[in-house]
């Protein structure tokens, strides 16, 4: 069973935003009997903020950071995970999984890279997101259609995310802590996540705010400014950020996915955008509705 504060348990920002978030990660950690929590450090905002959310709700020796690097993460990753466990002052182990990914076959869907610089390699890859498109790459994926290159692509990224569940699992259960997400509602509504992947957790604190609000949460919390600046990215594939992968900012893809759920008026709102925004919406939910017919 997944625990998660739901959009209607939260009302009002400031304080009152961080405190509920603390009280439900406190009471679950309680109720359920476990010793503490653990969390996947990413070195993004929303990692860092669910694990700060974490050290207020049950204190820092009862928080782990787990940092599960592979072969195409970021050159700051490692560095930028370590600055968050540091500025909380929990305890981690860096865990590649690089060999899991290669003995799978997982490396074997795209060519090495190792002598390749990043820019090139960021280049590359979204040259080639853009080419093997049908229509709309990020629609693509979301409906997991597209020719055999890229259902290639999509088996390599999201067997990352799955090989992390487990990682994540092995280590908390030996220590009977909850394995705690760090989904917004923003990647919810969005489709942003990999089933089996990221979405198989204990509990979701703050799966109740879009993303610009995890940023306002982040400032509020004293999260480093340096994490907070980075684009944010699933650093999953080099060269593809959120933004580029969506066609749409966070700041806009936010303030109209707030209008659509709380039915108020898109009258001041760019046509194109509120389009985009909608067809997105549509291909996440005909994917979690595809989920749950083949649950049945």
């Amino acid at each position: 069973m997944q625990l998660i504060l739901k959009p209607g348990d939260i009302i009002i920002r400031g304080d009152y935003m961080k405190e509920r978030c603390v009280e439900f990660i406190r009471r679950v950690i309680s109720d359920y009997h476990y010793d503490g929590c653990l969390i996947g450090i990413s070195g993004g905002i929303d990692s860092a903020v669910v694990a700060a959310l974490c050290v207020e709700a049950v204190g820092r020796e009862k928080v782990f950071g787990l940092l599960l690097p592979e072969r195409d993460s970021a050159a700051n990753t490692v560095s930028d995970a370590i600055l968050v466990c540091d500025s909380l002052g929990i305890n981690y182990k860096i865990k590649s999984i690089r060999k899991t990914v290669r003995s799978i076959g997982g490396y074997a869907l795209k060519p090495p890279t190792l002598l390749i610089p990043r820019k090139i390699q960021e280049k590359y890859v979204q040259d080639k997101w853009k080419e093997l498109e049908t229509t709309d790459a990020y629609i693509d994926d979301l409906e997991a259609r597209g020719n055999r290159e890229f259902r290639d692509g999509l088996a390599f990224y999201r067997v990352k995310h799955r090989i992390r569940m487990c990682a994540l699992y092995l280590e908390a259960e030996q220590r009977n802590f909850a394995v705690v997400g760090t989904t917004n509602r923003t990647e919810m509504d969005t489709g942003f996540y990999v089933k089996w992947g990221d979405d198989s957790v204990d509990i979701e604190p703050i799966m109740h705010l879009y993303k610009t609000e995890v940023f306002e949460l982040a400032r509020q919390m004293h999260v480093p400014d340096k994490i907070i600046a980075k684009p944010p990215s699933p650093d999953l594939i080099p060269g593809i950020t959120d933004e580029f992968a969506m066609k749409i900012s966070y700041a806009d893809l936010d303030r109209i996915l707030r209008k659509i759920n709380e039915n108020q008026s898109l009258e001041d709102e760019p046509e194109k955008e509120v389009q985009r925004v909608r067809t997105i919406i549509e291909a996440a939910r005909g994917r979690i509705i595809k989920n749950l017919n083949m649950m049945e």
